[in-house]
């Protein structure tokens, strides 16, 4: 182990939790930042201290950088993990702890600009032979746009440089619709992230989402942790995750991990991150789309098949350790299917449901894992993200991780607030996902007009 002693955990909920359960396993004290709204919450319970460092509203506690840093600084903390969203990519923050003495549980600042503009990652993948996706550079303005896309061909997918999760994400299928949406796409984009710039790439509408997870230290040490399929997708929000990926030929999957280790080793590449890739169904070709410099929402179906706790590695690496694996040591066993489950209701277009839980009892036994903050009579404030929980199965096949993940659904008892449980229940058993392969078209053109014909 490294020289860590006291890690600050600057983000709350289920990743909260997770982090600070994983630094108690490597003998680590946490400091938990809270905001005013999750004081009583259970990761302030586990963590060694909590400190509040804001109001409720996230501006003005987990996306504040100064008052994060002085909380770390203030605390005796030596290092900080960010955990996914909020600061997690965002270099001026990685750079503060660092100017303030303080171990930024990530990669370099450097890194994380590089990789957060996805321009700039385009041209990064592309110099360590990573298969792009044909695309463009920034385009500032309609007819530049439309002129561009007259050259690569519709249809085309607006994106936002400096995004992410679908915002700033336009699909045109020819120069009026792109006349349409360009001016909205890069509104969006400038009040999601601050930055209105676009830039366009080729739209595969028969494509699945697959990433590859990475591990790498500062001796030279990098490997990957096979792949996850990502594609149940809701407006370009990932639903289920399942590792490894399904249906897909030996070939592609090791051209997959191959790429991302071309990337990894080509930036220097430093803690754990996610190479995110659209593969063409049609083609049977991978493409890349972005590289994510944190740890994912999905990694524990990645744990679950290979043994290894990633945030458990996060921790090793930045104390200064080298991997305590090779990547012949990593072997993937069995299959693990994930389902998010939020406080919001399908019925009413999937608005959320914040409110007090007043029965929470969820499934146990053999091969299910729940990553979650909530307790019965626990509050769900109406001031962030709505997911709860995730509820993971790991079995020696994919069907049987299915069948354990559908009984453990219809197990899973929640009330006062409304979730999502049914609809994953009736996402696993439909035929086409039991199949396996799903495009990230499919949740939103077949299986939701599936779900609302029955309640209709």
């Amino acid at each position: 182990m490294g020289t860590l002693a006291r890690v600050f955990v600057a983000n709350r909920g289920e990743i909260a939790v997770r982090v600070i359960e994983a630094c108690h396993a490597e003998g680590i004290e946490t400091v938990l930042g809270v905001s005013e709204a999750d004081r009583e919450g259970r990761g302030a319970e586990l963590a060694e201290r909590a400190i509040c460092v804001g109001p409720a509203a996230a501006q003005a506690s987990y996306l504040n950088p100064g008052a994060l840093v002085m909380a770390a600084k203030g605390t005796g903390c030596d290092a900080l993990h960010p955990g996914y969203g909020f600061l997690a990519e965002n270099a001026g923050f990685a750079r503060a702890c660092a100017e303030n003495g303080i171990l930024f549980i990530g990669p370099r600042p450097e890194t994380i600009e590089q990789l957060g503009d996805k321009i700039a990652a385009r041209r990064v993948a592309a110099e360590a032979g990573v298969p792009l996706m044909p695309g463009s550079e920034a385009v500032g303005s309609v007819d530049e746009a439309v002129a561009r896309a007259d050259a690569m061909g519709y249809p085309v997918v607006i994106k936002a440089a400096a995004g992410g999760g679908g915002r700033g994400m336009f699909v045109a299928t020819d120069a009026d619709a792109i006349r349409g949406c360009f001016e909205k796409a890069s509104a969006e984009a400038a009040a999601a992230f601050n930055d209105g710039t676009l830039y366009m790439e080729r739209f595969i509408a028969n494509a699945r989402h697959i990433e590859v997870q990475v591990l790498a230290d500062d001796h030279g040490n990098a490997v990957h942790l096979g792949e996850r399929d990502c594609s149940a997708q809701r407006r370009y929000q990932k639903v289920v995750e399942e590792a490894p990926a399904p249906v897909l030929p030996d070939a592609a999957r090791a051209r997959l991990h191959e790429a991302a280790l071309q990337l990894v080793r080509h930036i220097g590449y430093r803690n754990a991150g996610t190479v995110e890739f659209l593969y063409n169904m049609d083609r049977g070709k991978p493409c890349f789309i972005e590289m994510n410099a944190r740890i994912q929402v999905e990694h524990p179906v990645t744990e679950m098949v290979t043994g290894i706790d990633i945030v458990r590695e996060q921790l090793r690496i930045a104390g200064g350790a080298p991997l305590s694996f090779a990547q012949a040591d990593v072997v993937l066993r069995g299959h693990a299917i994930e389902c998010r489950i939020n406080a919001e209701s399908p019925g009413r277009d999937f608005a959320p449901s914040p409110g007090r839980v007043t029965t929470w009892r969820p499934p146990a036994g053999e091969g299910l894992r729940l990553d979650s903050h909530i307790r019965e009579g626990d509050l769900v404030p109406p001031f962030y993200d709505s997911m709860i929980g995730k509820l993971i199965a790991y079995a020696p096949t994919r069907a049987e991780a299915l069948a354990r993940l559908g009984a453990a659904l219809d197990d899973f008892a929640v009330e006062g607030i409304e979730t999502n449980i049914a609809f994953q229940r009736a996402l696993l058993a439909h035929p086409d996902f039991v199949r396996g392969g799903v495009s990230v078209r499919w949740l939103e053109s077949v299986l939701m007009l599936a779900v609302n014909a029955q309640e209709g």
